[in-house]
């Protein structure tokens, strides 16, 4: 039986919990796909719970964390989960070449924030380390993370760019995480690694997040930008249920799926209904542009099912979270961005 999802998540042990809390399609999944699973870049915004969500799923597997772990107890926490960490630069050659052997892989490095500056930093890590990791690791499935970054801004009423748009990624870091998928699509062809690319846009924690940077700007009085005007979110705790799935769908023609919610959730819309239950007046700032990064996820929802967690429980919980002083993690999404300049 699943729990029902609390009315409000009171602290980050409950929000660790909710986020990794598997369902029976996950833990079938993964079932399907037995053997030892090896994420890199575990340290991050998403991959801890996801960490915790593949062990929950099956308490018997071996999962195995990599990062180098500058965050001070994250290690300790997660090994309190029952997860294997390894610390490794994973730009270092030698250092991918001592991890261990893994039937899945789940790739999370990236860098997209202070791109601007540091462009040829974004480029090795966003195309030059997948393209290691991929000839390191040619005989696993990998499951990579993407961004819905690299499609063009479309037309607020279009529903979204689908998977048959064509590319069109704007600035260096878009540009790069391009590179990223075609990197792992060359391995899949050339290769035959079976592959699956999740592209994400966005993806949401009580503690980061488009929902997170509205809420802090109506607690702080702070105007909210409408420049881009409509966006697409989803939980974490689906986002990353989905990647542990793709697992189980990953193959040589390399699938990549937009992984977002269903809904074209207006920026106005969504400050208002968070400032109603943080009992706040909103304040506005410009106007919506007709265009914005939308991504249409419906392969996904055919492949996956719809988001467990709804939006209205996204608003009561980051409502909640933000107006009772939880803690921010203090990396905004900057998804009102329109130039690509991150």
């Amino acid at each position: 039986m699943i729990e029902p999802w609390p009315s409000t998540i009171p602290d980050e042990a409950t929000l660790e919990e909710v986020l990794s809390r598997p369902d029976p399609a996950l833990v079938a999944d993964l079932a399907a796909v037995p053997g030892d699973l090896l994420v890199l870049g575990a340290a991050g915004k998403m991959g801890p719970t996801l960490c915790r969500l593949a062990k929950r799923a099956d308490p018997g597997r071996r999962v195995i964390a990599v990062a180098r772990w500058s965050e001070p107890g994250l290690r300790e926490r997660m090994e309190g989960w029952g997860v294997e960490c390894l610390a490794a630069d994973l730009s270092d050659a030698a250092a991918l070449r001592a991890l261990p052997d893994a039937p899945h892989v789940v790739f999370m490095a990236a860098r997209k924030f202070g791109s601007t500056g540091n462009e040829p930093l974004t480029w090795a890590m966003n195309v030059l380390l997948p393209a290691m990791v991929a000839e390191r690791w040619a005989g696993s499935r990998i499951v990579f993370f993407s961004t819905g970054n690299v499609l063009p801004l479309v037309p607020v009423g279009s529903g979204g760019a689908d998977e048959a748009t064509v590319p069109a990624p704007v600035g260096e870091y878009a540009a790069s995480c391009l590179g990223r998928e075609r990197v792992f699509q060359h391995a899949a062809a050339t290769r035959g690694t079976p592959s699956f690319g999740i592209r994400l846009n966005y993806a949401i924690d009580l503690r980061y997040g488009v929902l997170h940077d509205l809420a802090l700007k109506l607690r702080d009085g702070r105007p909210v930008p409408l420049a881009m005007g409509h966006a697409n979110v989803i939980w974490q705790g689906d986002a990353n249920a989905w990647a542990l799935r793709a697992l189980r769908r990953a193959d040589a023609t390399c699938p990549i799926l937009n992984v977002t919610g269903p809904e074209t959730l207006s920026i106005r819309w969504a400050a208002a209904q968070l400032a109603a239950r943080m009992g706040v007046e909103p304040v506005f700032e410009g106007e919506e542009a007709p265009t914005a990064l939308l991504s249409n996820a419906g392969r996904a929802f055919a492949a996956f099912g719809y988001p467990r967690v709804p939006v209205a429980t996204l608003f009561d919980w980051v409502a909640d979270w933000v107006r009772g002083g939880g803690r921010s993690l203090g990396k905004a999404t900057k998804f009102e961005v329109r130039d690509g300049r991150f």
